[in-house]
């Protein structure tokens, strides 16, 4: 992928676009790959830079939602199982089975926990990951040499999916790009135009780094903005009643010793309806997440003080040792882009469906909101489905089910460090050949070299050191302060690769500290939320 190839594409189109998509994230991702090998001519447009908001900041989980189906939601439990199985299938690169346990400090958990994860089983049918099992202390004890042991009688066993969300996400534009997408990171759009009956008809969209302004027509316009659906939305008809409900999650990663092992940790019942996990990633411990509604969003939300403060005295009375705010390596949120529930009155987002809507304006535009990044595939299916009816295109079928996704390998660990690169890992190992310099880690605390950061540069459109460290590489995720550390040599080879200057350089070094500043929790405070009344949990 080439912004400067992109950006000439969409300067030089005289045709309408059969589809066009205004988002970046998981679902607008999803809907580009499904659109362009249906054959459509498509193009993503994108305000900031590809899953810059919630697609992210996730729990890192492909997972079918053990909580769902507590709730009794049976049916999104089996679409996200099946479609867990086939991301496993065409990306086997990106995701991984990882084994969970529920730990049992109640004689009736075992019994309980455990039958529910033989239905969770059951409703995997051929997708299943592993069949659950009952474990005994000295198991539970083998698995998760960590867990708080006063009182532990033993664990249930389930498997799950885990995966590096925005390598996804960036696998799933470089695979929509390889069958002719044309995709734009840093133009947002602007206008939506219509036709003299009042229909959407196409965008007016501003390049953020040049200021160039395109009238882009479309066949078709679908809005997968996310948290910022609701604002895309009134791009058409400023009037629209509001259809998504935000709702907040932090997660905070320590050191891998906070949970030694391959296992993972789920608290299936928290003060707030949500669960809690524990999860080994990229060498360290990830635990999350909260569910506090809000009302504004943002691409760079807070945490609250009450959020913070939950999480770290919850996984405290499930791990042995109890992980205190100077543990934190970095403190992450998410906003969840929830569906208004028709007559809900009592605030809470914790009871809110994670199933998605396709909604259809008055104006035409497409919109579809909600879902999780476990089911983007199905979305996409059912989103492109309704664009070409109301685009009047050509019927084409959905080819995604089994179709590879770009980097696909399927022995991905023998890669070693670069296994999330899949097939990509060779050409960043002949960028190594080529110049030995590019071997050199970022940081003795960070598991990255330098020529991934050329090579995302060179074929992943990073612009940005936020691109660069928040996103083609996590390091921001796993270690905030090592990756302000590591910022100004980032900054000089982002530099010599998009041809910028020493000025440019110091104000990205500048801009970045200023943000991942509130990625470093310990000795700042946060902001309080007076709707929050979480009491402390009492061991």
């Amino acid at each position: 992928m080439n912004r400067d190839e992109m950006v000439s594409r969409v300067r030089n189109r005289k045709e309408p676009w059969d589809i066009v998509v205004i988002g970046g994230g998981a679902t607008g991702a999803g809907v580009a790959v499904d659109a362009a090998t249906r054959g459509y001519d498509v193009l993503l447009l994108e305000r900031e830079d590809f899953g810059k908001g919630t697609s992210s900041r996730a729990t890192k989980l492909v997972h079918g939602g053990v909580r769902y189906l507590e709730q009794g939601n049976v049916s999104l439990v089996m679409e996200a199982l099946k479609e867990r199985g086939i991301l496993l299938r065409n990306a086997p690169h990106i995701v991984k089975d990882l084994r969970f346990i529920v730990p049992n400090y109640s004689w009736w958990e075992a019994p309980f926990y455990g039958i529910g994860m033989k239905v969770y089983d059951f409703l995997a049918g051929k997708y299943s990951f592993g069949s659950s099992k009952v474990l005994s202390l000295e198991e539970t004890l083998e698995l998760l040499p960590t867990i708080r042991r006063d009182g532990l009688r033993g664990g249930v066993m389930y498997h799950d999916g885990q995966f590096d969300d925005t390598r996804l996400l960036i696998n799933l534009m470089t695979t929509a790009a390889d069958h002719g997408a044309t995709l734009l990171n840093y133009a947002g759009a602007v206008e939506l135009t219509k036709d003299d009956a009042g229909f959407v008809k196409g965008v007016t969209a501003v390049d953020g780094e040049t200021g160039e302004r395109f009238v882009i027509e479309a066949r078709s316009v679908v809005n997968a903005t996310g948290i910022f659906t609701d604002e895309t939305r009134r791009l058409a008809e400023p009037s629209v009643e509001q259809m998504m409900a935000p709702s907040q999650g932090i997660h905070l990663m320590f050191d891998r010793s906070f949970l030694i092992g391959d296992t993972a940790l789920l608290v299936p019942h928290t003060d707030d309806g949500r669960v809690l996990f524990a999860v080994p990633w990229h060498g360290r411990t990830l635990v999350g997440t909260t569910d506090t509604p809000i009302q504004t969003v943002s691409y760079e939300p807070l945490p609250f003080e009450e959020e913070i403060e939950f999480v770290l005295e919850t996984a405290g009375r499930y791990l042995s040792h109890k992980p205190t705010r100077d543990d934190i390596l970095s403190v992450y949120v998410g906003i969840r882009p929830l569906v208004k529930a028709a007559g809900a009155s009592d605030g809470k987002t914790s009871s809110l469906s994670r199933d998605y809507t396709i909604h259809i304006d008055h104006s035409g535009l497409l919109t579809i909101v909600g879902g999780k990044w476990t089911t983007y595939r199905h979305m996409a299916e059912d989103c492109v489905d309704h664009a070409t009816t109301l685009g009047r295109l050509d019927e084409r079928p959905c080819v995604t089910a089994t179709m590879h996704i770009h980097g696909y390998h399927q022995h991905s660990a023998e890669l070693g460090a670069l296994a999330v690169y899949g097939s990509d890992a060779a050409s960043i190992l002949e960028l190594v050949k080529a110049d030995p310099d590019l071997a050199k880690p970022l940081h003795p605390d960070l598991p990255y070299i330098a020529a991934e950061v050329v090579w995302a540069a060179r074929n992943e459109m990073s612009r940005t050191l936020d691109d660069a460290l928040a996103r083609r590489t996590r390091a921001l995720l796993l270690n905030a302060r090592a990756a302000v550390e590591v910022a100004p040599a980032v900054a000089a080879l982002l530099a010599a690769e998009i041809g910028k200057d020493s000025a440019w350089e110091e104000e990205q070094v500048r801009s970045f500290r200023a943000m991942a500043a509130q990625y470093i929790p310990q000795g700042r405070t946060y902001p309080a939320d007076p709707a929050l009344h979480i009491e402390p949990v009492k061991a």
